[in-house]
């Protein structure tokens, strides 16, 4: 029980640490919203800085000109009861929690699906050519793996959306639904949510298989080297049975580290998927916050990855137990 209550107390301390580097990295970055717009106001309209001044801070009910250390603490005393405050470019005014609402499921629902998709297909590719090391099967498929790894989310994306949408027809672009179709559990509805996230998933299930088929493989091997599996091929005991029991329980417990961590970053979606599919997800509404400079939405955005990678690590430590006891007499009971 003490090794759960010291993980957690370490997660607990780490989620501190992260939102408060947070806070002070997003205000160290190049620009500043209210600045921009009090220049706009001195430019375009032709009034005085200091009025300019006093109407921005009206406006956007933030004043950075404070000291850090008193807008750190108003912010961690906001985090603590809920309040992330309110957008001051996106949607002007409207609080930052109900922006996320609105984004979070979408990518939950797109990355969620592309995981399993890719983490199952991954984990199978990575045993066969495990198996067959050597083989043609095992060059063709690693090297696929490792070209798909190493290309950029990006260009994988707009070569789907030039190839498959803008040449075939398939998919959607822009939105997450069509907007002239009523949101309700109906099959027009539910086809065209299909519809649009056709291709964010097809991309994120590219871009992604390749590692696990990767790190799969490596940890395949490293068992099938163990003692205990040729104790057990020695035995005569079904190669099915080896394989399940022995090689794929051993070998998929450095994968699971992975798989727990990015269940955590799924939360943050992918900036440039969403982006070049206009998918209105989180990395969608990151990119626009950093674009923007909107202080509020990047630190709710940054909150919502940060508490969502370390539970889904603290959770991964839980079920660890399960797959391989011996982490749980080391940590003590």
């Amino acid at each position: 029980m003490r090794w759960i209550v010291t993980r957690l107390i370490r997660a607990v301390v780490t989620i501190y640490v992260v939102i408060s580097l947070t806070f002070f990295l997003v205000r160290l970055m190049p620009g500043n919203p209210i600045q921009t717009y009090i220049e706009t106001l001195v430019r375009n309209a032709r009034i005085p800085r200091e009025k300019a001044y006093l109407m921005a801070q009206d406006l956007f009910g933030l004043n950075l000109d404070r000291p850090l250390w008193e807008q750190y603490f108003e912010y961690m005393m906001n985090v603590f009861r809920g309040n992330l405050g309110t957008s001051i470019n996106i949607v002007f005014q409207t609080p930052v929690i109900e922006i996320i609402a609105r984004t979070l499921p979408w990518t939950i629902f797109v990355v969620s699906i592309s995981m399993m998709i890719s983490f199952a297909v991954g984990v199978l590719l990575g045993m066969f050519i495990a198996y067959r090391r050597n083989t043609l099967s095992d060059h063709i498929i690693t090297t696929v793996s490792s070209i798909l790894s190493a290309v950029p989310a990006y260009v994988t994306a707009l070569l789907f959306l030039w190839i498959l949408y803008f040449q075939l027809g398939i998919g959607a672009k822009g939105g997450t639904y069509n907007p002239f179709i009523n949101p309700g559990m109906t099959w027009q509805f539910i086809g065209s949510v299909l519809n649009h996230a056709f291709l964010p998933i097809l991309s994120y299930v590219i871009l992604s298989f390749g590692g696990w088929v990767l790190a799969m493989k490596g940890a395949t091997l490293g068992t099938l080297g163990e003692d205990y599996v040729m104790a057990a091929e020695a035995r005569g005991l079904r190669r099915r049975r080896i394989i399940l029991s022995y090689v794929g329980r051993n070998s998929i417990i450095p994968v699971f580290t992975s798989l727990a961590i990015n269940i955590g970053y799924m939360f943050g979606g992918a900036i440039f998927v969403e982006t070049v599919f206009s998918y209105k997800g989180m990395g969608y509404l990151i990119g626009s916050a950093l674009g923007m400079l909107d202080y509020p939405v990047i630190q709710g955005c940054f909150l919502v990855i940060t508490v969502a990678t370390i539970l889904a690590n603290f959770i991964a430590d839980l079920l660890y137990s399960k797959l391989d006891p011996r982490i749980q007499r080391e940590g003590g009971t």
